[in-house]
C-alpha cells in the first residue's frame, strides 16, 4: 500500500485521489435561478439521497480548487432557496458535460447545451425536460465545510414534488433501471453507464465551447443528430474556416463522390458516423460544407 496523510498532499492531488477512489458517483444536474430570475444549470457529482421521510437529497458545489472561487449554483441557492435536481441518463450525458463549462453568470446553460426549460409546478427554477426524473426541491440548509479551495458546501434539499417519465416506469409503477440508463461520474474524464460500464468524455474546454445556440440552424434543429451529438459539436471553441472545409470535401470526394451535392440529411448521417468515432473536427467540416 502507498499511504498518505491528507495534509501532506496538495489539494489538487488529494482531490484527484478522492474522485478516483470514491466512484462511480451519481450526478445532480442542478437547475437554479438568481435574484433576477436568470436560469443556471450545472452538474455535481458530490451528491446522493439521504432520507425518505422527509425526502432529502444533498449535493455539494465545492469551492474551486484552483482559485477558491464559488460557483453560480451555490450563490443562487443562498439567495433563492429552491433547486431542481434532474437525473442524468446516457441520452443527455454530452449535453450535461457541456454545462460544466464556466460560462458567465448571464449565460443560459439550457440554451448552450440545447436542453429544454420546463416550468416547475412548485419551485421557481426550471426542470430539464429531457431528464427522465426531476426533483423539485426547497433548500432547507446549506452547511459550509471550509473556506479554502476544494471545500464543500452541503446543500440540503427537501423534495416537494418529483416527476418520473412514463418511459422508465414499469407496469407496477416501479422504475425500470435498464430503461432509466443512468450515468455516473468517476475520476478524470471517466463516466460509468450503469448498464454498460466505463466510458470517457473529454473535459469541456476552459475557454468555453460555442454552445448549441451558436450552431447553424440546420445543425441545431437536425432530425438526425442526437442531443449527445449536439453536445459534442457544441464543445468546440471555434468552427473550421472555409478553406479547411473545402479541402476536407475534396479529400473525401473520392470515397463519397456525391458529397458535394448531398442533402443536409445525408451529410448529417455521415457526420453522426464521424462523431461515433470521436472525430468532431471532421463532422463539423462536413456539416459546414
Amino acid at each position: 500500500m502507498v499511504s498518505f496523510i491528507p495534509q501532506d498532499l496538495s489539494t489538487g492531488v488529494l482531490h484527484s485521489y478522492l474522485l478516483g477512489a470514491v466512484a462511480p458517483r451519481p450526478i445532480a444536474f442542478a437547475s437554479t435561478i438568481d435574484v433576477n430570475g436568470n436560469p443556471n444549470l450545472s452538474p455535481f457529482s458530490f451528491f446522493n439521497v439521504f432520507s425518505a421521510n422527509p425526502p432529502v437529497l444533498i449535493f455539494s458545489p465545492a469551492r474551486r480548487v484552483r482559485d477558491n472561487t464559488t460557483k453560480h449554483t451555490l450563490e443562487n441557492v443562498e439567495a433563492i432557496k429552491e433547486v431542481v435536481i434532474n437525473v442524468v441518463n446516457y441520452d443527455i450525458v454530452h449535453q450535461m458535460s457541456l454545462t460544466s463549462t464556466e460560462y458567465p453568470e448571464d449565460v443560459n446553460e439550457f440554451e448552450k447545451a440545447g436542453l429544454t426549460m420546463l416550468a416547475s409546478d412548485i419551485v421557481k427554477p426550471f426542470r430539464v425536460a429531457e431528464s427522465p426524473v426531476q426533483f423539485e426541491c426547497k433548500v432547507n440548509d446549506i452547511i459550509h465545510l471550509g473556506n479554502e479551495g476544494g471545500a464543500g458546501n452541503l446543500v440540503i434539499c427537501e423534495v416537494v414534488k418529483l416527476h418520473i417519465s412514463e418511459d422508465v416506469m414499469t407496469n407496477d409503477n416501479t422504475i425500470n433501471q435498464e430503461a432509466l440508463d443512468l450515468v455516473a461520474r468517476a475520476g478524470g474524464s471517466y463516466y460509468s453507464r450503469a448498464k454498460k460500464g466505463f466510458f470517457e468524455i473529454p473535459k469541456p474546454i476552459r475557454n468555453m465551447g460555442i454552445g448549441v445556440d451558436s450552431m447553424p440552424e440546420h445543425v441545431r434543429n437536425s432530425m438526425i443528430l442526437t442531443g449527445n451529438n449536439l453536445g459534442m459539436l457544441a464543445n468546440v471553441e471555434t468552427l473550421p474556416n472555409a478553406d479547411d472545409v473545402n479541402k476536407f470535401v475534396e479529400d473525401i470526394s473520392e470515397r463519397y463522390p456525391d458529397i458535394k451535392t448531398a442533402s443536409h440529411r445525408e451529410k448529417h448521417k455521415l457526420a453522426r458516423n464521424y462523431l461515433s468515432y470521436g472525430d468532431i473536427e471532421s463532422a463539423w467540416k462536413l456539416l459546414l460544407s
